[in-house]
């Protein structure tokens, strides 16, 4: 870890602490270091901007852009906490346009337009939050002229339903090879990562003004769980064709409608409660015997007398809304595992969670 004058430990400080009372007690710590870098402006500022690194530049611009008015006396407050001799002279007002010249004086300028750039886009705290805020066909179209193994760092670093969404739209050979690169990708270097983000802070981003190592099976199972019906299939096929071995793995992971027959009678009735009956109509009306039979049993005879005829009156469906009521009745199984009101297994004797 590198050292820290004086100085930068003095905004370190500002920025950890929990504040107590006082006019400033409704400045958040990042809010607080801001304040203190502005009053401390060019002269005495810039030992401090110098030894900050990029993460410290981001969340300190950010909160400076964003500061409004400061009332004189809340930075007065805070001076006298920290320095005993110095106070401020009046309020300070933080925009855009003040941060982007501040930083100008200390920064080389390509650092400052990708700082000022990342401020001005979509929202979100790093690079990958901000993307899960962009459009899935923009981030698709970008994602087609860059190498297959580029998409496939950046599709791991999304969230899954996201990454389904860009696969599904992206060509079928440039989705088919990204699938098979996320499965073969090992740990990826912090130096590639840093690459990426840069290559698309610098290139997407400014256009648009984990570190934990995940198994990849896994996650392409749930990017799967994401894809509607036929582009499941069609992913699925061909990932059949030309890696079997992980085809069958992934179709272990996943939890489908069909799975939901897995649930003990307790769990069934639970999930049964808390699902719409129309939309447990639409599910069951395209479902398998098996799965059909399986709900059934686990409601009284009325019941399901009542939700045949439903059915029944439901005439010719579409597979859309088929699709959909089955993605919404896993969804909810899922949702009330994680709060442990149900539990999904392997199989009836399998105690183990999966999920």
């Amino acid at each position: 870890m590198k050292p820290k004058n004086d100085l930068e430990n003095v905004v370190a400080t500002l920025a950890a602490r929990q504040p107590k009372g006082g006019s400033s007690h409704k400045l958040s710590g990042p809010e607080r270091a801001a304040v203190l870098l502005l009053a401390l402006g060019d002269q005495y500022g810039a030992k401090i901007w110098q030894l900050l690194d990029d993460d410290e530049l981001r969340t300190l611009s950010i909160t400076m852009s964003s500061l409004g008015t400061v009332p004189a006396e809340a930075v007065e407050e805070l001076m006298l906490e920290f320095v005993s001799r110095l106070s401020a002279s009046g309020a300070l007002m933080g925009t855009y346009d003040a941060t982007e010249r501040l930083l100008q004086q200390y920064l080389p300028p390509e650092r400052v337009s990708g700082i000022m750039d990342e401020i001005r886009g979509p929202a979100g705290r790093n690079m990958w939050e901000k993307l899960s805020n962009v459009q899935e066909e923009m981030l698709a179209k970008y994602l087609e002229n860059e190498y297959p193994q580029t998409v496939a760092v950046v599709l791991s670093k999304l969230k899954p339903e996201q990454a389904a969404k860009v696969l599904a739209i992206l060509p079928e050979d440039v989705g088919m090879d990204v699938v098979n690169r996320m499965l073969r990708m090992e740990s990826v270097q912090k130096e590639v990562i840093e690459r990426v983000e840069q290559t698309l802070r610098t290139e997407f981003m400014s256009s648009l003004s984990q570190t934990r190592r995940r198994d990849a099976h896994e996650l392409i199972a749930e990017v799967f769980n994401n894809f509607d019906r036929q582009t499941e299939t069609r992913f699925m096929t061909a990932l059949e064709e030309t890696n079997r071995e992980s085809a069958e793995r992934i179709k272990s992971l996943m939890f489908t409608f069909d799975d939901l027959i897995k649930l003990d009678n307790a769990s069934a009735q639970t999930l049964m409660r808390h699902i719409d009956k129309d939309k447990l109509a639409i599910a069951l009306k395209g479902a398998s015997e098996p799965v059909r039979n399986f709900f059934m049993q686990n409601m009284s005879s009325r019941a399901a007398k009542m939700l045949q005829d439903d059915m029944g009156a439901l005439g010719p469906v579409r597979l859309r809304e088929v699709d959909e009521a089955q993605a919404l009745l896993v969804n909810l199984a899922k949702d009330l595992a994680g709060k442990g009101e149900i539990m999904i297994t392997k199989n009836r004797a399998d105690e183990e969670l999966v999920y």
